[in-house]
């Protein structure tokens, strides 16, 4: 009787794990179909029809919702329509898949930094550089975009600063 709490607790927790290891799945247990429709957005988009080629990775993640790659692959299409907002939602969601995937980190930062979230561009960057093992050239190239951005954005701010005490100043009095 005095074990049957902790025995009700053992058999909860082996339950949402067996759970958990069976609707997890390895890249490698991705839907063939899914697979496929991607690499025939993949065609779509190269030669340029990036709209047919969103449908197709639609499809694929129809048929597959844990297709990491049809998710960098609908972000990278929406960026090429300059809706980086979109973008950082597909990758957002390649990134709950797996938390580590380098590319969606790599790009998702740089879609930050084309709308100017430059603090979030730094945790990808930082996150990049935690995950990655060997040599990382997108981090360094991360960083130097980064830094690129951030420059920018100051030269704005001073512009505006000058433009600001520049109204400020008193119009010459004529005499």
């Amino acid at each position: 009787m005095r074990f049957s709490p902790a025995a009700i607790a053992l058999s909860f927790t082996l339950a949402i794990m067996s759970s958990a290891s069976i609707s997890g799945r390895a890249d490698k247990d991705i839907d063939t179909r899914s697979i496929a429709l991607v690499k025939t957005g993949d065609e779509e988009a190269s030669a340029g029809r990036v709209d047919s080629a969103i449908g197709w990775y639609e499809s694929a993640l129809a048929v597959d919702p844990r297709n990491r790659a049809a998710y960098v692959a609908m972000a990278r299409a929406v960026k090429t329509q300059g809706l980086n907002g979109k973008a950082i939602s597909f990758y957002t969601e390649a990134l709950e898949i797996d938390p580590n995937y380098q590319i969606a980190l790599a790009e998702q930062a740089d879609a930050f930094i084309a709308k100017g979230a430059l603090e979030q561009a730094r945790k990808n960057m930082a996150r990049l550089t935690t995950v990655c093992r060997t040599d990382c050239a997108s981090v360094a190239r991360l960083s130097i975009a980064i830094d690129a951005a951030s420059r920018k954005e100051q030269a704005q701010a001073s512009a505006i600063d000058l433009k600001t005490k520049l109204g400020a100043m008193p119009e010459p009095q004529a005499n």
